[in-house]
């Protein structure tokens, strides 16, 4: 009998739902103080252990088929066997973006389900290694993977933080490896930008907006972040605001940057010259990204000039450099040569992983080039929740369609476990 005519019995003919149901109550059982609860756990864990002795002993790989039953649903079980049919091998490490993916959509407490965290430590202690891949700082990250992980994890040596959306990788237990800061490879032109647009971005802002938003404590990134909940109509407006505001000021920290003008005509010293420098900024992002477009249609701040009219000196410095909009959330500027593509490949590397081949899950653009990646070089498979960017649920959608409700990340984390196991089988 072939795997497929197995697992069809084996969900057929068993209670998997109450095996489940038992397993899950013995695995996230929160500590308490109760001896009646604590017999309760026992008599849970009991039976657990009896009805997988049961299956064991009726199965030809009675053991891992017990252990699928009592981890995954029907549907996620011959997911995982789809998945293995068409690839052949098991996931060795996992990428995840946080906020939005493994965060439920909508919630403001800053915590992972607890199931969630179950899964993660679970999947880390069968042997895959943990690369969280975040738009976010390194210590924000840091301290809430710790509070949900754990020290001895987050500390094991198998466990790494790509953070500022690529910027710089965080490895600990890894010598002088263990933090690496890609920015510092960037050329002195480009990193220039950066500390132009970052020394005046909140000093040369409009008093209005710059008592509506703040900076993120990034290492090298500038993002712009509401003083408003995050979602909220009024974060959606600051942050619209501060979209053009950035594009704008880009386009004249660019200018500036270029050796001897860079014979593109313009002094940024005088007013008209910045609104040229400006708006050079705005049609060539507007162009790169209908989003971005749309912000800047609606705050009256349309290009004026079409993007074949942007300089060549001036346009080879925006192609290296990314402006990123998340509505109501953030406007940010990052660069092109230290996405999180590039991150992960060095955390990888630095795990020493040699030929991966990866489950992504995430939820936004900078999101989508790490799948990208992954499916251009055979080396995973990607997952979003069904809130994500429009672009990524397209891609992921072609590929392999694991597409969560918000709040369900566990939903594909079983999946993978399974594919594992089925890859021992």
């Amino acid at each position: 009998m072939d795997r497929y005519d197995l697992l069809y019995r084996l969900y057929e003919n068993t209670e998997t739902d109450t095996l489940r149901d038992l397993r899950n109550f013995v695995d996230l059982f929160p500590p308490v103080d109760s001896r009646v609860a604590l017999e309760y756990w026992e008599d849970a864990s009991d039976e657990l252990d009896a009805r997988r002795r049961e299956i064991a002993s009726e199965y030809d790989a009675g053991e891992i088929l017990a252990d699928i039953a009592a981890r995954a649903t029907r549907e996620q079980t011959f997911t995982a066997l789809d998945l293995h049919s068409k690839y052949g091998r098991p996931v060795n490490a996992l990428v995840l973006d946080v906020d939005e993916t493994l965060r439920s959509a909508g919630r403001t407490d800053n915590e992972i389900p607890r199931e969630t965290l179950h899964l993660l430590t679970d999947l880390y202690e069968s042997g895959l290694p943990i690369v969280i891949c975040t738009g976010q700082t390194l210590e924000n990250v840091k301290g809430f993977m710790i509070q949900g992980l754990g020290t001895e994890l987050v500390h094991s040596g198998r466990f790494s933080i790509v953070y500022e959306a690529g910027t710089g990788v965080f490895t600990p237990g890894h010598g002088s490896d263990t933090k690496r800061l890609l920015y510092e490879g960037l050329d002195e032109p480009v990193q220039e930008v950066f500390s132009r647009v970052r020394s005046r971005v909140l000093t040369a802002a409009p008093p209005e907006l710059r008592r509506c938003v703040h900076l993120q404590g990034n290492e090298f990134n500038v993002t712009l972040k509401p003083n408003f909940d995050v979602g909220s109509d009024d974060a959606a407006r600051v942050i619209d605001q501060g979209l053009v505001y950035l594009v704008d000021l880009l386009g004249l920290a660019v200018v500036e940057s270029l050796e001897d003008g860079g014979g593109v005509g313009i002094d940024p010293r005088t007013d008209d010259d910045t609104d040229r420098a400006a708006d050079w900024a705005r049609a060539y992002y507007a162009d790169a990204d209908p989003e971005i477009a749309d912000v800047l249609n609606a705050e009256d701040a349309a290009p004026e000039r079409a993007v074949d009219g942007v300089p060549d000196a001036v346009r080879a410095r925006f192609d290296r450099i990314d402006v990123a909009y998340y509505h109501a959330d953030a406007a940010e500027i990052g660069s092109l040569d230290l996405d999180k593509p590039t991150g992960v490949r060095a955390a990888l590397d630095v795990l020493e992983i040699d030929d991966p081949f990866v489950l992504v899950m995430g939820d936004s653009k900078s999101d989508l080039r790490v799948m990208e990646w992954v499916d251009r070089a055979n080396a995973g498979v990607a997952s979003a929740p069904n809130h994500a960017s429009e672009s990524v649920l397209s891609h992921v959608r072609a590929t392999d369609d694991l597409v969560y409700d918000p709040g369900d990340a566990g939903s594909v984390l079983r999946i993978a476990a399974v594919l594992n196991r089925l890859d021992e089988w």
